[in-house]
């Protein structure tokens, strides 16, 4: 059976089309690697890259990628909404078809071993491939960011898994990890008051008391003159993209602001956008075999 791993790095910039393509087009040379999708968000600062392949074509991409960002992301010049504390921010292997979780974690570990040998890189591991638990959580990982990670480096429970025990001045550090599929997923709210996002997110996420799968945080649009509350949904059958929605409008009623808008960064399984047509449409006794692109995969 063919092995297929994806892999979604995301990466500190989001602005300077030049140095996005740039790095996109040489991961894309890599054999036997697939991009699938580029995101990239000028108010966040971040472009997330879906690929998939097997782990011999992964580990050459990441490397490449690394590459190409350490030598064009400048940390202490960059600036955007989403918390970052590395040119190359995250990188997780998800398991697809042929691979487990465990292949995975084998594979962040040989990757996150040589970055930090090859880059001189300090590299957290995280999620299923997390060596402490207070690593499995990436916002646990990434408190600080990359300004405050040169007085938190120093303390010994922060003591990397690869690398230098010291920040790259300009790269900073990255997580690397194997995890299960993860939906990126934010909800537009027509206000610009950044505090009323922020109550919405805590709300919602999980480590405030919100739902279980579920990680939040508010955050400005400056250049649309709105605030979001942008989330990575981390089981989506679990906790699917509906009841989320549904909570964020009912929280957004009490401060009289509507939500206007929604969006899927990157990519997202067909069955969590069918659970939602299911929710909406009240549909009886759905079945996905109903969808017509469905049936034909199935007996093609």
């Amino acid at each position: 059976m063919r092995k297929i791993i994806e892999c979604v790095p995301n990466f500190s910039e989001g602005k300077r089309k030049e140095v996005i393509d740039e790095i996109v087009n040489a991961v894309k040379e890599t054999p036997g690697v697939r991009v699938l999708n580029i995101s990239s968000d000028p108010s966040h600062n971040r472009s997330v890259l879906t690929m998939v392949g097997d782990d011999k074509g992964l580990k050459q991409a990441v490397l490449t990628l690394f590459e190409k960002a350490v030598s064009l992301i400048d940390l202490t010049k960059h600036k955007g909404e989403h918390p970052r504390m590395g040119a190359v921010d995250v990188v997780p292997f998800v398991p697809v078809k042929g691979v487990t979780m465990d292949d995975c974690i084998a594979l962040s570990k040989e990757v996150g071993k040589e970055v930090g040998e090859r880059f001189k890189i300090p590299v957290y591991l995280y999620e299923e491939s997390a060596t402490t638990a207070e690593r499995k959580n990436l916002a646990k990982v990434r408190k600080g960011e990359f300004e405050g990670f040169f007085e938190k480096i120093k303390d010994p429970a922060w003591k990397p898994d690869f690398g230098p025990t010291e920040v790259h001045p300009t790269a900073g550090v990255v997580a690397i990890g194997a995890r299960e599929f993860l939906i990126a997923f934010n909800v537009n709210l027509g206000t610009n008051d950044i505090e009323i996002a922020n109550k919405i997110a805590r709300a919602v996420r999980h480590i405030s008391g919100g739902f279980r799968y579920v990680k939040a945080l508010g955050m400005s649009l400056e250049d649309r003159g709105i605030v979001q509350v942008s989330m990575n949904l981390v089981n989506y059958k679990k906790t699917p993209i509906f009841r989320v929605v549904e909570l964020i409008r009912a929280e957004a009623r009490r401060y009289g602001v509507p939500v206007i808008g929604s969006e899927i960064v990157g990519l997202v399984p067909n069955d969590a956008l069918l659970a939602c047509a299911d929710f909406y449409l009240q549909l009886e006794d759905f079945d996905p075999s109903q969808v017509i692109e469905n049936r034909l995969e199935e007996e093609g």
